[in-house]
């Protein structure tokens, strides 16, 4: 890679870590509102640090008359979120005295929106350090929409690639040029933010988890004000608002685009969507009815238990009401299921997505009926649109990498000492983003700090991976990328 290639990814992220030293105002100003004065000079010092290694890199200027190439956008792209996971850690090493390895693995949970967590006594928590984490997951999930438009087209694995393969006509984008779809799309996730916000603190959260919860939810990530989640909160309006915004955040944020510009059933016609709260929805009747069953619960508590709950690890979110775990070994296994699903593509959410399966169904039917029909033209559709061989190719390849990912990253977990159970669903939570595992150590009662330091950065590397969708990260692995 040549040298003015590198002074340009190194200045985009400079620019990077002087917003991120900027955004770290806003737990000063909140120390500042609850009377914490004394707290302020751990984010102060971490500003300073951030912002002078930040204009460091800026300061060597842009090269003039070089580009990037859409293959450098993929270093660029890794790059900046491991560079503001390094920093965006140094808070946490100041204000809860904590390792760095503790601190980078709070981080990059935040960053990529995972909601796996080394902290506990949450509710009596620095509101600075409360809001700071809260902060990581809303940045998390602008970054990510924004690299879903610019990133992910090249790889053909989401971004505008893939919502043109979700509209009915594959010669037109939701708007014109990417950078004025990035920014209908921050405006989108801007408002839904406030008006969650609204929300939350009209069924009866205070201001401040409200703020908190709203910057969890729509980024689709998990971090709560209090080690309880949201069972700390015993009105009903609080868990439905959060499972509404968390659907709000798992569905394809360019068809927000589409319905801002006035087409107002993209989202309603949308198969990926349909496809998505009609999983929802079944689940929680199976598993609620289930659930009243054997609980003893009236059956809309029970629905409503299930409905927070199985939203939560579905959307990769990480909220919990109570501890599903416990509710037997069908609701685990379901739990464990659902985690893979994940959202829509384009949205926040993690995990497989819903589109993915939905076209392999529609293969599945193709290849059925080639064996009954041999000579017969199969037709193979997605959203009224034909699929393309390399779409269906690149699909597989993803889903094949995910899973191996997942297989190879509980294997390496297990080397650490850790029991299958917690290694298998620690794995599978980090690469699809989900937060909390199963079993008593990583389940929803309890947290990562107990894991050796080992590991958590093999966590962390598979947030990261899961996170920027796999192959933007192995594309740095192949020889041919180096060269010229």
């Amino acid at each position: 890679m040549a040298l003015p290639t590198l002074r340009i990814i190194a200045f985009i992220n400079g620019i990077f870590l002087i917003t991120l030293a900027i955004s770290m105002v806003v737990p000063m100003f909140t120390l500042l509102i609850f009377e914490r004065a004394h707290e302020l000079n751990a984010f102060l010092w971490s500003s300073l640090i951030t912002f002078v290694a930040g204009l460091a890199m800026v300061a060597q200027g842009r090269p003039k008359n070089t580009q990037l190439r859409p293959r450098d956008m993929y270093m660029l792209t890794v790059s900046s979120w491991l560079l503001v996971c390094v920093f965006a850690a140094v808070p946490f090493m100041f204000t809860q005295h904590i390792s760095y390895t503790d601190a980078f693995f709070e981080s990059m949970s935040g960053i990529t929106t995972t909601g796996a967590t080394v902290l506990s006594g949450l509710d009596s928590m620095s509101p600075g350090i409360l809001i700071w984490r809260s902060l990581l997951h809303w940045l998390g999930g602008i970054g990510f929409i924004g690299m879903a438009v610019a990133i992910l087209p090249m790889l053909r694995i989401g971004g505008m690639r893939l919502f043109q393969t979700e509209s009915s006509d594959r010669s037109e984008k939701v708007m014109p040029r990417s950078h004025m779809v990035a920014k209908y799309m921050i405006a989108a996730y801007v408002g839904l933010s406030l008006l969650s916000v609204l929300a939350f603190w009209l069924a009866g959260m205070g201001l401040f988890d409200a703020i908190n919860h709203t910057m969890s939810a729509i980024a689709t990530g998990g971090f709560s004000t209090s080690d309880r989640s949201l069972g700390n909160w015993s009105q009903p309006a609080v868990h439905w608002v959060a499972v509404v915004v968390m659907i709000l955040g798992s569905l394809p944020f360019a068809l927000y685009v589409s319905s801002m510009r006035g087409n107002y059933r993209a989202l309603l016609r949308d198969q990926q969507v349909q496809g998505f709260l009609g999983i929802l929805l079944c689940t929680w009747l199976v598993l609620g009815t289930w659930y009243c069953l054997t609980s003893g619960l009236h059956w809309l508590e029970a629905i409503r238990h299930v409905a927070v709950n199985s939203t939560s690890i579905m959307t990769t979110s990480g909220f919990a009401v109570g501890d599903y775990t416990l509710w037997g070994g069908f609701a685990g296994m379901l739990f464990f299921y659902l985690g893979f699903i994940g959202g829509c593509s384009g949205s926040t959410a993690g995990g497989l997505k819903i589109f993915r399966f939905q076209v392999a169904y529609v293969l599945l039917k193709a290849n059925l009926k080639q064996l009954v029909h041999p000579r017969a033209v199969i037709k193979q559709q997605y959203n009224m649109h034909r699929l393309d061989e390399d779409i269906v190719r690149s699909i597989l390849t993803f889903s094949f990498f995910f899973t191996i990912t997942i297989a190879g990253l509980a294997l390496a977990l297990t080397l650490c000492g850790l029991d299958w159970i917690t290694a298998l669903s620690g794995a599978a939570s980090a690469v699809s983003g989900v937060g909390p595992g199963m079993g008593p150590i990583i389940g929803p009662a309890g947290n990562y700090a107990p894991l050796p330091d080992i590991a958590k950065w093999l966590l962390t590397a598979g947030m990261l991976l899961g996170r920027l969708e796999i192959l933007t990260v192995l594309v740095l692995l192949m020889p041919s990328f180096w060269r010229h």
